[in-house]
């Protein structure tokens, strides 16, 4: 395709919240055209993304839909392009951003304008992250989604929301400086920041080194991985509903899709050597959080505490560097953000009506809410990873592609199954069964057409892609054999180099 859909699809929300921004004052009227234009903003940059879809050759691991224009002083262009790890990651995003517009339509009255500007700016950040082939652009759409996700905790948020802001904000950048200054040593030593370049330069195994664990720092905070996963909590309890679903489903992603994007395949020596390091501290996560979430009396950390778990999963399966691995991880965290999503969402429905999140002040909803406790229970029976929702396609394939590598790591893991079920039962028995005895409950409706509207495409593609998880497998294939590829022939290169001295 000759026209630059993907830049299109990145910078059409920037449109949108000027538009918003243009609006005057902050009476009824404008709220509600605010709400209007941003939706309408995200609809239109979904349904563009989804050309990205129709024209993507899945059998091809290159980049494609590239575009790339000279940018800072000739060293640094303005590069593009989405291959079949990126491009879930682009839909994932676009798709969910409608879906919090309309979770926010009535929960927001204070600032809608502001609120609105914030999340379509965050759209363009975290797309262009994805889809971002130069490492200063990365960098910059990486950090940028920080500045909107910040004033989204602290402004709408909690009561302890400038706590949980500050602490997600200094986590996160902290790691970041890290990988600012291996980005400097990787543009002095292989004259680049191009990614595809990159990606086959070779760096030196001293090097690679710490390069690996600069990228570590900033990626394993965002994903966010025990032991520096604290913000987590904090930031999921103050945040708005709609800023949750973003946080859980797509921002920590990023983490993710780095490892996939840089620590494999241009640090393949480190990769390797510090792969026990990662499955160690996978398996405690699992383990540990999913302890930390048995005892949780807010609906909300139970979740969060619950996402540190899954994220255990996803960078188990990607440093296994197996093909089962790799996919199962890429396909965990696309399944991890509709179901963690979705689940951000149910606490918002029950939220919105009775203002708080204690376990304790709920039970028996069953009783007046049937349409909601079933629509919870899916994505209960999904966050354990049940056969038949895509929360199980996802545990399996990493499951797999890590008992070829270590056995003890993939044993070890599979108890966090059984303690998911633990915690997410147990939490599904508190709310929904019971007598509704508590009179606060007794006027409690059930979900609204708006809500059921939320929830009908979350449902639909959890049921699709437990029974038939073929397009986000194919979509990826290609991307991800190329991928191992690279990776393999990065730790043999040595080897040739020693044998041939």
């Amino acid at each position: 395709m000759g026209f630059p859909v993907l830049s299109l699809t990145t910078f059409l929300p920037i449109l949108g919240a000027l538009l918003v921004m243009a609006l005057p004052g902050e009476d009824e009227a404008t709220k509600r055209n605010a709400r209007w234009i941003a939706l309408w903003t995200t609809l239109v940059t979904f349904a563009i993304s989804l050309l990205l879809v129709a024209n993507f050759d899945a059998g091809s691991a290159e980049f494609q839909f590239v575009e790339k224009r000279p940018w800072l002083g000739g060293a640094i262009n303005y590069h593009m392009g989405v291959d079949g790890i990126s491009l879930p990651f682009v839909i994932l995003t676009t798709g969910l951003m409608p879906l919090c517009i309309i979770a926010s339509w009535q929960a927001i009255e204070r600032r809608v304008k502001e609120y609105m500007v914030a999340f379509l700016v965050l759209e363009t950040l975290m797309v262009g992250t994805f889809s971002a082939l130069d490492l200063v652009l990365f960098y910059l759409f990486f950090e940028g989604g920080l500045i909107p996700m910040f004033l989204i905790i602290g402004v709408w948020g909690g009561p302890r929301r400038v706590y949980a802001s500050f602490k997600f904000f200094l986590y996160t950048l902290a790691g970041s400086v890290l990988m600012l200054l291996a980005i400097m040593a990787m543009y002095w030593e292989a004259g680049t920041t191009d990614i595809p370049t990159l990606m086959r330069h070779g760096f030196p195994a001293g090097m690679q080194t710490w390069l690996w664990l600069a990228f570590f720092a900033s990626f394993a905070v965002k994903l966010p991985m025990w032991p520096v996963h604290t913000w987590l909590p904090d930031a999921h309890v103050e945040a708005p509903t709609a800023g949750s679903v973003i946080l859980a489903a797509i921002l920590l992603k990023m983490g993710g899709y780095g490892f996939l994007r840089f620590s494999l395949p241009m640090f393949p020596l480190a990769s390797q050597e510090f792969a026990p390091l990662v499955f160690a501290l996978s398996v405690v996560a699992i383990v540990y959080t999913s302890l930390v979430a048995l005892v949780q009396e807010d609906m909300k950390k139970l979740i969060a505490y619950s996402s540190v778990a899954h994220m255990g999963f996803v960078t188990m399966g990607i440093f296994a560097a197996t093909t089962q691995g790799v996919a199962g991880g890429i396909f965990q965290m696309i399944s991890h953000g509709l179901v963690s999503g979705a689940l951000f969402l149910c606490v918002g429905v029950v939220y919105d009506r009775m203002h708080t999140r204690e376990i304790a002040a709920y039970g028996g909803l069953v009783n007046r809410m049937p349409v909601y406790a079933a629509v919870f229970m899916l994505f209960t029976m999904a966050n354990v990873g049940l056969p038949g929702t895509s929360g199980f396609i996802g545990e399996f394939l990493t499951l797999m592609g890590t008992f070829k590598v270590n056995t003890w790591v993939a044993t070890l893991a599979t108890t966090g199954t059984i303690l998911s079920a633990a915690y997410a039962l147990w939490l599904y028995r508190r709310i929904i069964f019971g007598r509704l005895e508590k009179p606060s409950l007794a006027g409690i409706l059930d979900m609204d057409r708006r809500e059921i509207l939320v929830f009908a495409p979350l449902v639909a593609l959890t049921l699709l892609f437990g029974f038939y998880p073929k397009p986000v497998l194919d979509m990826s294939s290609a991307s991800v054999s190329a991928l191992i590829e690279t990776y393999q022939s990065g730790l043999k290169a040595p080897r040739n180099v020693a044998a041939v001295k």
